[in-house]
């Protein structure tokens, strides 16, 4: 069967055969004893650079030396690694034996072949994991991927500027504080919220915690776009008046912004920041209420980077040990003072770690009642539509209906093809 694959990457639709998800593959060393002259056999990862990547990295060397194995290791910015996994399977290479994957992309990857079977080698996740993020795991009764890394959207702030304001982290109760707090710093002289709007991916993800919190989102049950509606123009017209008491910068900018004080606040995410009890800035989930005391809603996207084993590896049991080994609680316990955020409870309610790290608390609870991005296959291509005509009303090309209601045309197209 003829299925697409990297169409939004390579701004084309690509075609290829493939088996069915799970197939394919083998293992040339299933006990990690080495080449049969004595040398280490070589696993091959591909990962997320950044703390997503670090903390993986970390735990390599014990596992390297207890199974005689070298682990190289390939580290790539998001749509790389994206790229990087469909060609490979395109290509049929094999020349991956551990990747990391964005919960976005799992429609595409399960419906094209990508990942092995996690079950057929024995793995298997266990209930200290927090149960919402494993939701994508699964393909029928199957595992297919292990969320490792607990990337959530939380507001980042800085303390001083928040506190000039009136409020505290824990008194930020609804988008109209966030507002309030924004707008303050803007009166003192500086930036009030600071946004990306470096890539369309990122236009649409930052904005997403507000949409949620009016009520409204992308797709519906029937994974027909729901763009052009009262929900979206709110959330829409309120983000407007957001980002105009602060102003789009790359990421490391932001999180110096809020860090120094120049800027106040910002979507952000725990792979990029880890704060600690007396540093200046510090984030909370967003409590998904418009006004206080107003109705809430599941309000934190999540940006879980999950492990998987291609199917085309060519040492898949091997690697479903290394996968095994750092999903292991300890394991990933002792990643935490080095940036990890497990999507565990053992490390994320732990009294020791809190002392530290108190705001892996907002993370747990953020992880608990977070929400996937549309697991569609169309998402690469969904959301550069999106972003394109939010682009569009951000820069005053387009008013809010004019855009929206071009996106819903766009996307409806999109989603019947």
């Amino acid at each position: 069967m003829k299925r697409r694959l990297l169409a939004g990457a390579l701004a084309a639709t690509m075609a290829l055969s493939m088996t069915a998800c799970g197939s394919g593959g083998g293992s040339t060393d299933t006990q990690g004893s080495g080449s049969s002259d004595g040398s280490p056999t070589t696993l091959n990862l591909i990962l997320r650079a950044g703390a997503y990547a670090d903390v993986i990295k970390e735990c390599l060397p014990k596992f390297e030396e207890e199974h005689n194995v070298k682990c190289e290791v390939q580290e790539l910015s998001e749509s790389d690694l994206y790229s990087g996994i469909a060609l490979d399977a395109i290509n049929q290479k094999g020349s991956y034996d551990l990747c990391m994957v964005d919960g976005s992309w799992m429609a595409e990857f399960t419906e094209n072949g990508v990942l092995a079977n996690l079950s057929d080698l024995g793995y298997e996740l266990d209930d200290d994991i927090i149960p919402a993020t494993t939701s994508i795991c699964y393909v029928g009764d199957d595992v297919y991927l292990a969320p490792y890394y607990g990337n959530v959207t939380v507001l980042m702030l800085n303390k001083e500027n928040v506190k000039a304001a009136g409020y505290t982290a824990d008194t930020i109760e609804s988008l109209d504080d966030v507002l309030a707090v924004c707008e303050k710093a803007k009166a003192d002289g500086k930036k009030g919220f600071i946004y990306r709007g470096d890539s369309q991916n990122n236009t649409v993800v930052d904005f997403l915690p507000i949409l949620l919190s009016y009520g409204g989102w992308v797709i519906d049950d029937s994974n027909k776009p729901t763009v052009n509606t009262q929900e979206f123009k709110d959330a829409m017209n309120f983000y407007l008046k957001l980002i105009a008491t602060g102003e789009a910068q790359v990421k490391d900018d932001l999180i110096a912004s809020v860090d120094t004080g120049a800027g106040t606040m910002g979507i952000g995410w725990p792979g990029w920041y880890t704060p600690t009890a007396d540093s200046a800035a510090d984030y909370i989930a967003l409590s998904g209420a418009v006004s206080k005391g107003g109705e809430t809603h599941n309000a934190n996207v999540y940006g879980i980077w999950t492990i998987g084993i291609p199917a085309n590896s060519q040492n898949q049991e091997l690697a479903a040990e290394l996968l095994t080994y750092l999903m292991d609680k300890d394991v990933q316990k002792s990643t935490v003072d080095k940036g990890g955020v497990p999507c565990r409870y053992s490390s994320l309610q732990d009294p020791e770690i809190l002392k530290t790290y108190p705001q892996y608390e907002v993370v747990c609870k953020a992880l608990e009642g977070g929400v996937y991005r549309p697991v569609i296959a169309e998402w690469t291509q969904f959301y550069t539509i999106l972003g394109t005509e939010m682009d569009n009303i951000i820069n005053g090309v387009k008013t809010v209906d004019q855009g929206l209601a071009d996106a819903q045309s766009q996307l409806e197209t999109l989603m019947a093809g």
